[in-house]
């Protein structure tokens, strides 16, 4: 895919919409050569995707090992909006908080004051510092079943409007 077709799909107003969320599904190749698809915070700074993660995660291993991931962004609603992103991970150790954990968790449901603790309780635990994970995208695609569908149901209706035609 080419990097302008990519800014056209990030650029899309839903696409903006699912950038702008918290969460959103890291797939990985774990060390023993099997999937892994979890759940993570994120931030969109407007060309990357940057997660936080302790420096001790075991995804961490198997991400310099194979940095190709896979990310997925919806919403759980019907019909449901998702944005496809898939890109080499970045590894980039920090000292403290990252900005973007911050940012990504400043969504977070907290009084003022829990707030404050929150934040303090999370650099009491990660005194040692994060590692950053940055994806920038090398592919993109959006579903939002209005305009764009996942490959297969296109396919099957174009089949169908084929055998209509027939």
């Amino acid at each position: 895919m080419l990097p302008n077709e990519i800014t056209e799909v990030l650029n899309r107003p839903i696409s903006q919409e699912l950038l702008a969320r918290d969460v959103t599904r890291l797939a990985y190749v774990a060390k023993d050569g099997t999937p892994r698809n979890i759940p993570i915070i994120f931030a969109w700074n407007g060309a990357e995707i940057v997660m936080s993660t302790p420096k001790n995660a075991p995804k961490l291993r198997s991400l310099r090992e194979n940095p190709m991931v896979a990310l997925t962004i919806d919403t759980e609603v019907h019909p449901p909006k998702i944005l496809l992103i898939r890109g080499r991970a970045e590894l980039d150790y920090v000292d403290g908080i990252p900005d973007e954990y911050l940012q990504a968790t400043s969504t977070y449901e907290m009084t003022p004051e829990q707030r404050v603790e929150w934040e303090a309780e999370v650099r009491s635990l990660y005194r040692d510092g994060m590692v950053r994970i940055v994806v920038t995208p090398t592919w993109a695609k959006l579903i939002d079943f209005e305009t764009t569908l996942p490959s297969a149901v296109d396919e099957l209706i174009r089949q169908r409007e084929e055998r209509q035609r027939a």
